[in-house]
């Protein structure tokens, strides 16, 4: 039980290190979850603020934000124009 309190008490940014040394790919939502968050606080609104911009719920930004589960891309999207951010995704080949 402690081991699981330590984990959820972690930032994203601390997680996304742990994911890209273990080969994780959930690294990539860690990442944006710490954007989000980070812009949120930036532009002085809170979770529920930030919810009723974009149609959802505070619970669900809670989530977005703890990097508790992938977020859908349209949800993305609303949360990229509510926090007045371009939401970019990008494919590259390996090699």
């Amino acid at each position: 039980m402690a081991a699981r309190a330590k984990a959820i008490d972690k930032r994203p940014l601390e997680r996304l290190h742990e994911r890209i040394i273990t080969g994780d790919r959930g690294w990539f939502f860690a990442n944006i979850a710490d954007k989000v968050a980070e812009r949120r606080v930036a532009m002085n609104l809170s979770q529920r603020e930030l919810a009723e911009l974009c149609s959802t719920t505070q619970s669900a930004i809670a989530r977005l934000e703890r990097g508790g589960r992938p977020p859908r891309i349209d949800t993305l999207l609303r949360i990229a124009e509510a926090l007045d951010c371009e939401l970019v995704v990008d494919l590259k080949p390996y090699r």
